[in-house]
C-alpha cells in the first residue's frame, strides 16, 4: 500500500502541534498496523518532515507512550466521579476495573496496542516502562488515599503496591479477546474472589461479596 502525505501544517503552539502529531499517529497506526508504521510514515501523514517530528518526540515508543497517556487521561475525571458513588473502596476496585476495561477495549488505538499482534511492544511500553503503573497511580491514589481513612486497606500496603495489582489484572483484561459485556457477573465474581482480598480488608471485601 502506498503512503500518503495529508499536506497539513503543525500549529506553532507546542501542545497543539503535539496534538496533531498523535492524531497523525494515530491515522497511520490504524492504517498500516503499529509495527509496520514507520515515523517517515507519522511526518508524511502530518505534512512535516521526519526531524520535525523528533523535536516532539524522541522516538516512536515515546510517541506511542505519549497517546496512551492523553487518552487514559481523559476518563480518569469521569470514572473517578462514577467510582465515588460506591459505598466502599472494594466496590470501587471491581466496578473500576470493569469501567476502565470496558472503555480500554472501545478505543480502537488501545486494542491495537494490545493486541496479540503487539504484545511484546505492549508488554515493554506499558509494562516493563513502568507506564501502566504509573498512570493506575494517577488514577488511583485518591481513592486510594479515601480509602485509607475510611481503615479499607490492608495493613502494609504501599499505594505502588496495590497499582502494580491492579494494573497487572486490568492490562490482562484489556488484552483477553474473550472479554464480552461489562455487565457479565462472571468479571465481578473473578475480582471479588482473586483481587479484593490482596488488598482490602476481610471486612470490606465480604461487604464487597454481598453487593456482587
Amino acid at each position: 500500500m502506498a503512503r500518503r502525505r495529508s499536506g497539513g501544517v503543525l500549529s506553532e503552539d507546542a501542545d497543539e502541534a503535539r496534538a496533531q502529531i498523535l492524531k497523525a499517529a494515530e491515522a497511520t497506526f490504524q492504517r498500516y498496523s503499529i509495527a509496520k508504521t514507520t515515523m517517515d510514515d507519522i511526518a508524511k501523514e502530518a505534512g512535516v518532515s521526519r526531524p520535525t517530528i523528533y523535536r516532539y518526540f524522541r522516538d516512536r515508543d515515546t510517541l506511542i507512550a505519549a497517546m496512551v497517556e492523553t487518552r487514559s487521561r481523559r476518563l480518569f475525571d469521569k470514572a473517578r466521579a462514577y467510582l465515588r458513588e460506591r459505598a466502599t473502596f472494594a466496590e470501587q476496585i471491581v466496578d473500576g476495573l470493569i469501567f476502565l476495561v470496558d472503555r480500554g477495549r472501545k478505543d480502537d488505538l488501545i486494542r491495537l496496542i494490545v493486541s496479540p499482534e503487539h504484545m511484546n511492544m505492549a508488554t515493554a511500553l506499558l509494562g516493563s516502562s513502568g507506564l501502566a503503573t504509573r498512570l493506575t497511580l494517577e488514577m488511583w491514589e485518591p481513592l486510594i488515599d479515601e480509602a485509607r481513612e475510611r481503615g479499607e486497606i490492608r495493613d502494609g500496603l504501599t499505594d505502588e503496591q496495590i497499582c502494580e495489582w491492579i494494573t497487572l489484572v486490568e492490562l490482562i483484561l484489556v488484552g483477553r479477546m474473550d472479554f464480552g459485556s461489562s455487565d457479565d457477573p462472571e468479571h465481578r465474581r473473578m475480582l471479588t474472589t482473586f483481587l479484593l482480598p490482596g488488598i482490602v480488608t476481610d471486612t470490606s471485601a465480604a461487604d464487597a461479596r454481598l453487593v456482587t
